[in-house]
């Protein structure tokens, strides 16, 4: 039966400590620690309210002792890399076997490179590649130099290099990365970016095969043609690429159309080498196809599931937790740091529980409303890392920024973890069963997770 939303509590005793902080003229939270002490006598409510007012700042970018870490992910970077990286190789999935509660026969193919109109030093296939491109100082082949990349011969014909790619999952575009890693005398000057919506029709392609040291002939150009590739829409105008080098790879730029797209043409003026392109966007399944009735994985990158937010990325961003298939090794998941402030003698309660103050969390908006019936938390790969236990909660509400001002609702109440290991909740060990758009995360107190599933059935009025 849907269970009726019941408050978290432990958010009970955060509105007078607040409104305490503000009355109180200090700066420090080591001074407003102690004022709450002298208001809240007992001291189990004296710590849950100075932790979560901790919490809260970290979520805010403070930098107290608690939340002084930088996250290497984040540092100079746009908000849009944040988001889901719908090009990537990586999206391959097939949910055939992929949780013993789905019934779906669904497969979709990761990105993919189409077609290219040179490769003589390195493939477009590259472009795509999941991991962080490579330097062999002492690698050559037939061609000349072994690049990571996609690099086309020095053009000495009219024109310019171009190759269409397909994305791994048709979504929405925030922005994107060009990166020239190791590029450095001989990446493309300028690039830009047009795209399309195609159907299965539209989108048939002349057979293409990648070849090193290869360039497509005429007879590949008229047939691709077909396409009119220079006529979709433009999403990045002719832009100026960077060397390179460690400090000037990364080349962002926001894209402001928000139309759902399926392939993209990438642009090199004239000729040269890029190393990877990474767009960012959220995904936008056609919901229309997927009964009422038959159960989903709602917080699936591939449905639309995207992270809003977290608390700490060190090792590993929780976006990671969404992807498709098992996780391939620990960076494929989301790992924190280790909590500074932990006890030189950690005890456990009756139950099991560490008795640790401070937690990790992550915020996910679902690919669509619904009534989540079962959980599986995957630990896979984490064997000497893995959290202590975690914590599911969910609203409706949209938090803006602070995290911790929006309604929660227990949905799956803590649970102690096994390193290495699937976990699977049915409806029986849920606490709230009601419709959901947001998800919080929570691992206490802290370590990594390389899955999290949320099957359930979609709202039927949104």
């Amino acid at each position: 039966m849907r269970g009726q939303h019941t408050p978290t509590s432990p958010w009970q005793n955060v509105a007078p400590a607040r409104k305490l902080c503000r009355e109180v003229k200090v700066s420090t939270m080591t001074d407003k620690g102690s004022a709450l002490r002298r208001c809240f006598p007992h001291r189990q409510i004296w710590l849950k309210c100075v932790i979560l007012l901790l919490r809260e700042r970290r979520s805010e970018g403070c930098t107290c002792a608690m939340a002084r870490r930088k996250d290497p992910l984040t540092q100079a970077r746009p908000k849009f890399t944040e988001l889901n990286d719908l090009i990537s190789e990586r999206l391959f999935y097939s949910r055939r076997k992929s949780s013993r509660w789905s019934r779906e026969r669904v497969r979709t193919n990761g990105g993919k490179a189409l077609f290219a109109t040179d490769e003589w030093f390195a493939a477009a296939e590259n472009l795509i590649k999941a991991g962080e491109p490579e330097w062999r100082p002492d690698a050559f082949t037939d061609s000349g130099k072994w690049m990571d990349g996609w690099e086309t011969r020095r053009r000495r014909i009219p024109g310019h290099d171009w190759a269409v790619i397909r994305l791994g999952v048709p979504g929405v575009l925030h922005g994107l990365t060009v990166d020239t890693a190791f590029f450095t005398g001989n990446y493309a000057p300028r690039f830009s970016l047009q795209a399309a919506n195609l159907t299965p029709e539209e989108a048939e392609i002349p057979h293409w095969k990648s070849k090193l040291g290869g360039a497509a002939t005429p007879e590949m150009l008229k047939q691709i043609s077909g396409l009119q590739s220079q006529d979709w829409e433009v999403l990045v105008p002719m832009t100026k690429l960077h060397a390179g080098h460690e400090d000037t790879r990364y080349n962002y730029h926001a894209i402001d159309n928000r139309g759902s797209w399926t392939h993209v043409r990438l642009n090199i003026y004239p000729d040269g080498g890029i190393a990877r392109l990474r767009l960012y966007g959220e995904a936008r399944p056609n919901w229309k196809d997927v009964s009422p009735d038959e159960p989903t994985d709602l917080i699936a990158m591939v449905n639309g599931g995207t992270c809003l937010g977290y608390s700490d990325a060190h090792y590993g961003h929780p976006r990671n937790i969404i992807r498709p298939g098992r996780g391939v090794n620990m960076a494929d998941g989301w790992e924190t740091a280790r909590q500074l402030d932990r006890p030189s003698i950690l005890e456990a309660d009756s139950d099991g529980m560490l008795q640790m103050p401070g937690c990790e969390w992550a915020v996910f908006q679902l690919g669509h409303c619904g009534y989540i019936t079962h959980i599986e938390v995957d630990t896979y790969h984490f064997k000497g890392n893995y959290p202590d236990s975690i914590r599911i909660e969910g609203t409706t509400e949209k938090p803006h920024g602070d995290w911790g001002q929006a309604t929660w609702y227990t949905l799956l109440p803590p649970q102690k973890l096994c390193p290495h290991t699937q976990h699977f909740y049915s409806e029986k060990n849920l606490e709230t069963t009601g419709s959901f758009m947001y998800i919080r995360v929570t691992i206490a107190p802290d370590g990594g997770i390389s899955r999290l599933r949320l099957w359930g059935y979609r709202h039927n009025s949104t």
